[in-house]
């Protein structure tokens, strides 16, 4: 019988949501707030736990932070309910590496579905680890296919994934839509590296315990996620070498579009550096057909790394052309043969 940590301060949520995972075959034990769940999980050594947020003593979000600090307790699934739905708790609770969120009030069947999976997962990962000593994955394709079965997170335009500075706790994949790369300089000038669109990964490799991201990843469109623990992926990639090399290389070819990007910023003319920008978005976002793209001209300016006032410009030159339309702050692309051949 798999064992139940439920930490809850209400009492009555908390009487009604263990004599409900009672019935549903689970033992069950619980405490009142976070300071005593945090003991009971390495008293009990739980096979998973279900938090709430908002207690006395400790909050939810504490009780996860001392217990993945804990070698004991860290690698135990943790699930949060909670009344509050906002998407930035949401995201705090993931970036401290929850395995799920269920916001109050919560159907029956959404929690136990919640657990089971949670609990499925934690069987499958180690009778595959009795298997090959590792996570199996054959391939890339294999390994992306793997990445969907795991957290995804929704962002909205313009919302960050991550900060430059922050801890480097994901690795990610985009499932839809079109994540940018950023960084900025010591005036404030945004500097876009790179676009991630459908199946491309991101994020830092390093391992290092204190790495941090390097640069700001933001939504360029809502978007879709995908995303798995650094140190899950240090398992996998432990024990798949194979896919650590076609990873490295997957990475080492984005890295190559970044080098081309920056050769092009530096020797390019403006109308070039301008018009090649244009098509690399619409290449990245690949939406059919091309003429339907619409870029932010602040976005352009950012990946052509070209003053925005210059940038301005030259879109209006491009409108008299017939190149493209300008509508409020977005360019429309009308004719992408004549943009690729501007010297």
């Amino acid at each position: 019988m798999k064992k139940i940590l439920l930490i809850e301060d209400d009492v009555t949520v908390r009487e009604n949501t263990a004599e409900l995972l009672e019935l549903s075959n689970y033992e069950v034990v619980t405490a009142p707030d976070g300071k005593k769940g945090v003991d009971k999980a390495r008293e009990e050594l739980p096979d998973i736990i279900v938090c709430d947020i908002m207690m006395p003593e400790l909050d939810g979000y504490d009780v996860l932070t001392r217990l993945s600090e804990d070698p004991e307790t860290k690698g135990i699934p943790f699930i949060f309910l909670s009344a509050k739905t906002e998407h930035k708790d949401v995201r705090r609770g993931m970036d401290l590496g929850a395995d799920d969120y269920l916001t109050k009030p919560f159907e029956e069947n959404d929690l136990l579905s919640a657990i089971e999976s949670r609990l499925a997962k934690v069987e499958i990962l180690q009778s595959q680890k009795n298997d090959s000593g590792g996570e199996a994955v054959k391939s890339l394709s294999a390994f992306r296919e793997m990445m969907k079965n795991r957290q995804q997170m929704s962002f909205k335009a313009g919302e960050n994934i991550y900060e430059e500075g922050k801890s480097s706790l994901h690795f990610y994949m985009v499932e839809r839509g079109v994540v940018k790369a950023h960084k900025f300089d010591s005036r404030g000038k945004e500097m876009i590296t790179e676009l991630y669109k459908e199946d491309d990964f991101f994020g830092n490799l390093s391992f290092n315990k204190n790495s941090a991201y390097g640069e700001f990843a933001t939504a360029l469109e809502d978007s879709v996620l995908y995303m798995v623990s650094k140190d899950d992926l240090r398992e996998i990639l432990k024990n798949n070498s194979n896919i650590s090399m076609e990873l490295l290389q997957d990475m080492g070819d984005h890295l190559m579009e970044v080098k081309e990007q920056l050769i092009e910023i530096a020797y390019a003319s403006v109308r070039r550096k301008t018009a090649r920008t244009i098509l690399l978005f619409a290449h990245k976002i690949k939406k059919n057909p091309l003429h339907s793209i619409r870029i932010s001209r602040a976005d352009l300016a950012g990946v052509a790394g070209i003053a925005s006032e210059t940038l301005i410009r030259t879109l209006s030159d491009f409108k008299k052309e017939g190149l493209i339309e300008i509508e409020g702050r977005n360019v429309k692309l009308l004719d992408a043969e004549k943009l690729e051949r501007i010297s």
